[in-house]
């Protein structure tokens, strides 16, 4: 059975509980730890969703916030649902309809 996979990126929040509301502010703490982003790359890493992630930003980050990487991110998997067919849109057949047969058609000769 396939599983769908997804995560959260909670950057924000944990910044907001530790009393960081901007990414200007977060600019300097990484710099502090060897980390050279410019201002709109932080920008983009607190109000985005990143997709890859250098483990040298995330260790930064989790200094800065006294914090994990699963209160970063959180993770989460479901079973994939399976497919549905054209015939799942169609309303049930009434319960009648298995009594209905085709009549044998009846070849009359020509007059």
């Amino acid at each position: 059975m396939k599983r769908k996979v997804g995560y959260v990126w909670r950057l924000r929040e944990v910044m907001a509980q530790h009393q960081i509301f901007t990414a200007t502010e977060l600019v300097p703490l990484l710099r502090e730890r060897g980390i050279d982003l410019s201002a709109s790359q932080v920008h983009r890493l607190v109000s985005g969703t990143p997709e890859r992630l250098s483990l040298q930003i995330m260790a930064a980050l989790c200094d800065i916030l006294s914090c994990t990487p699963a209160d970063l991110v959180t993770t989460t998997a479901e079973n994939a649902g399976v497919r549905k067919t054209a015939t799942d849109d169609l309303p049930a057949p009434p319960a009648n309809v298995a009594k209905l047969r085709p009549r044998a058609a009846r070849i009359l000769p020509d007059s």
